[in-house]
Parts: C-alpha cells; structure tokens; sequence
C-alpha cells in the first residue's frame, strides 16, 4: 500500500515515515502544499495524511483542490491547531479522518489502517482465503495455523491482493502500488514476488489472468 505523506516538520515527517515505512507501507514525503497537490495529482494513493499547516499552500486549499478534481483518495488531515473549526473545515472540504497533534503514533497508524480497509470495503482486519490468513494489522500470514515468513515486497503484493480480492489487478497497478515514487518500479518483478508466494502459500490462491494481471478470489 501507498501512502503520501504531506508534512513539514522535519523530525515528525521522518517518525510518521519510519513507522509507516516498518508497517510495510510505501511512503512518499512532501514537504510543502505545492508539492503535496502535485503529486496527490499525478500520483496514485491509497491514503493520503495531509497536515493543515503547510508551507507555500495551506493544507485546507491542497484538500479542496482535489477533491474538486475528482480525486477520492482517502485523506486524513493532521492539526497541530485547537479551534475545533479548523477540524469541521477539514472534514467538510472532504477529509475522511483527523488526529489532531500531539498524537500517539499507534493510534495514528491504526486509523491509517482503518482507512485502506474502508477504501477496500473490508471491515475485518483479518482476510483468509482457503487456509491462507493475513493479518493487516501486523503483517502476520499463517498457513493452516502455521506462521510464514515472508519478504517485505512479498507481504507488500499479498496485502494488496487481499485488500482488493475479487477485483483483477495488473502488473502495473500493483507496481504502483507498492514502490515508492522515486523507487524503481519494474512490473517484470511483480511476477517474481507472486511466483514466490505461490511457492510458500499454495498455487491456488493467486490467479493469474493471462496477459491482464492477478487476482484473489472474494475472501472471508
């Protein structure tokens, strides 16, 4: 999953990163709103977490100019401000979530959790498939019980897969997905990962449509 991160303060963008980053999720960093709208704009994500107080264009302004766009990415605003209005401006401009600073970093990945589930219509955290489960809250993925061990990139095609089961999904979306923006992003690869969980978690549980892309069955 990936997350762009639009946040200024430079030791607090790199904590929030680090956290993300360790729950398997690719982050991309902006530092200002211009830089936040571009890539909100060009880039696909699957949440965005947009502090209101940024540099060059404000927070509030970068949420209204994509949702006006059309962009429905989820988005969950930071506030380091107590007036409660700022946070009902936020919601109302088309924010999906708030935490409002100082915030605990558990709760603040937790709810960045909550929101990939609700994009992807999952409410349980915990998505099986035959004698598969995957454990979004911690990454865990078990075999008939049986805990397995999986690479980062390997856990970051999986989640996907899981998060969106039942819908079909390329090589170049799920490339998208889970690189960063400036990693390299070579689909060729996508069909290694998926080779080697076929190997560690069955060949049945990732279908492959020829020529189109990867697909997991609707799970439980």
């Amino acid at each position: 999953m990936r997350i762009l991160l639009a946040e200024d303060e430079p030791m607090l963008a790199n904590q929030i990163k680090s956290v993300l980053s360790t729950e398997g999720l690719a982050v991309d960093l902006a530092v200002d709103g211009a830089e936040a709208q571009f890539l909100g704009e060009t880039e696909p994500y699957d949440v965005i977490v947009l502090d209101l107080g940024l540099p060059i264009r404000d927070g509030i302004t970068v949420l209204k100019n994509l949702r006006a766009g059309g962009n429905d990415t989820p988005i969950l605003i930071l506030t380091a401000r107590n007036d409660w209005t700022d946070r009902v401006d936020g919601l109302d401009a088309g924010a999906d979530d708030y935490v409002t600073k100082p915030f605990h970093m558990a709760e603040l990945s937790a709810r960045v959790r909550a929101m990939i589930r609700r994009k992807a219509g999952k409410a349980n955290p915990v998505f099986s498939r035959n004698e598969v489960s995957f454990d979004s809250r911690t990454n865990q993925v078990m075999v008939n019980n049986v805990p397995i061990n999986l690479t980062a990139q390997e856990i970051a095609v999986l989640s996907y897969l899981f998060h969106n089961a039942g819908r079909l999904v390329s090589r170049t979306e799920l490339s998208q997905h889970i690189y960063q923006y400036e990693g390299d992003r070579v689909s060729n690869t996508i069909a290694v990962f998926v080779n080697r969980l076929r190997k560690k978690l069955g060949s049945d549980l990732i279908e492959t449509v020829r020529g189109r892309g990867y697909v997991i069955k609707a799970v439980a």
